[in-house]
């Protein structure tokens, strides 16, 4: 059950939040990215010149062997600076109980990582500032690592959508916590 979607440029939000049946404990929070037209004409209009190029190089005749490989490799090089890694979508999912997984969907493939509950120090929201741009990233804290592990590698999601995933880390974190210190009193 979808309870909260939010648009916001290329990013749609989507929170599932189980409340009944046997997931019920499980809170999913996903990042899609949105498809642009935009994409697939700019690699029209670069693919285009470069096969009116191919054509007139065969007409003329000169040195088509040499021609026709570089052609193809900047055609191929233009190809992969355009799709690059295609990121479909990426995710987060909170067991209470047992941990975090993070998914980073690709085009073909699907990377997931899990964090035990236990190791996770404390979810932050880091504000990154680079000399061209500024972003917000969301990070865990891991217990025996000395560097912040990002939840979400490749997208750069508005802060507006990473606080309410924070939030329900911070919740995840917290409870289990206060578990583990209420059997260390007794």
């Amino acid at each position: 059950m979808v309870c909260a979607t939010v648009v916001f440029g290329k990013y749609v939000y989507l929170h599932d939040d189980d409340d009944e049946g046997p997931h019920q404990a499980v809170d999913s929070h996903q990042i899609l990215v949105r498809k642009k037209g935009k994409r697939s004409y700019l690699l029209y209009l670069i693919i285009l010149p470069i096969l009116a190029n191919m054509v007139y190089l065969f007409l003329a005749k000169e040195k088509v062997g040499a021609a026709f490989i570089v052609t193809i490799l900047l055609s191929l090089l233009f190809m992969k600076a355009l799709h690059g890694k295609s990121i479909k979508k990426e995710s987060v999912v909170i067991m209470p109980g047992f941990g975090v997984q993070i998914e980073t969907h690709y085009s073909r493939r699907v990377v997931r990582r899990f964090v035990p509950i236990g190791k996770i120090l404390r979810p932050v929201l880091n504000e990154c500032v680079t000399p061209v741009t500024c972003y917000w990233s969301l990070a865990l804290i891991i217990h025996g690592e000395d560097e912040l592990m990002l939840v979400f590698q490749e997208l750069r999601p508005p802060v507006k959508m990473l606080v309410p995933i924070w939030k329900a880390l911070c919740a995840a974190t917290d409870a289990i916590k206060k578990v583990n210190t209420n059997v260390a009193d007794t």
